[in-house]
């Protein structure tokens, strides 16, 4: 059943755009729900039903028509986080192997936004009205990939830090296990990659997205070499695809080449970008847990 919410826009919130504003009214509500709404004519500003990017204008009157029982699955859960830097803005979070990011169909409990819920606001449940920290996921990490990510605590930090994204003004660094002995010291591996979708698989493809990265040697062992590695773009799953393409499958990566092991061998070490209030270059770095290899059979 679906509740009337009737929202006078006050001076502070000037300007803003109608997605972020509903976004820091309705807390506990998904931003793609939010967004469904506005889209499907269920949200009025004056009386005329506008778009998510409509700049607010003090006194404006919205209107929004919501199910409150469909809300969010972002339930807060107190877990065992390593929290690395936190202020009014931002977060910055060492994930570690195994955690879903952000709740899935599938998965809607033990995940880090579940977590960071929970941090932000210490409470056991929150109501569609409540004020509340809203954890905005800027980038992500696999399941089975562990390091550092930084979360947005405000939607303005949100914008900022993601243009940071956009501009590359952000650095980003993974050390990554790999099976076999890497030759070269360094290199760049430019691949587009793309979506196989009879497969349900993402590789490497003709017309996929151009997809570029760089490689250091940082370790030779018997049968490994550990990596460091720079995703120059952004594209899904491409360190785990270009270190395939090589010959070289990330250890743990078993749908790709890589032994079976209980974790995956990539860590997002290294993380950079400035703050998107003081503009100060933030540096954290993580070393990672890699469990040894002992006895693994390939």
């Amino acid at each position: 059943m679906e509740t009337r919410f009737e929202l006078i826009v006050p001076p502070d919130a000037a300007k803003m755009r109608l997605e972020d504003y509903l976004l820091d009214e309705f807390a506990a509500v998904s931003k793609m729900y939010l967004r469904e709404l506005v889209k499907s004519e269920r949200c009025e500003v004056n009386g005329r039903y506008e778009n998510v990017g409509y700049r607010l204008r003090p006194n404006d009157l919205v209107e929004i028509w919501m199910d409150e029982t469909r809300g969010t699955a972002m339930r807060p859960e107190k877990l065992n986080l390593d929290i690395l830097f936190e202020d009014a803005e931002i977060a910055v979070v060492n994930k570690p192997a195994g955690m879903l990011v952000h709740p899935s169909h599938r998965e809607n409990r033990g995940t880090l936004l579940n977590g960071l819920v929970w941090h932000f606001n210490e409470q056991a449940s929150i109501d569609v009205r409540t004020k509340t920290v809203r954890p905005g996921l800027i980038h992500r990490l696999d399941k089975q990939t562990s390091g550092l990510l930084v979360v947005a605590k405000t939607a303005r930090a949100h914008r900022i830090v993601s243009g940071h994204f956009m501009k590359k003004r952000v650095e980003k660094r993974y050390l990554a296990l790999v099976e076999g002995i890497v030759s070269d010291d360094e290199g760049v591996i430019d691949a587009p990659i793309g979506r196989f979708a009879e497969l349900k698989h993402w590789s490497v493809k003709e017309d996929g997205k151009h997809s570029r990265s760089h490689f250091w040697v940082r370790d030779r062992r018997a049968d490994t070499t550990l990596l460091e590695l720079e995703p120059v773009t952004g594209r899904t799953n491409q360190l785990r695809i270009h270190c395939e393409l090589i010959g070289h499958p990330i250890v743990g990566d078993v749908k790709r080449g890589g032994r079976n092991v209980p974790r995956l061998y990539l860590h997002a070490v290294k993380l950079a970008f400035p703050h998107p209030t003081t503009n100060r270059n933030m540096r954290f770095e993580s070393e990672p847990k890699f469990p040894l290899l002992t006895g693994c059979a390939r």
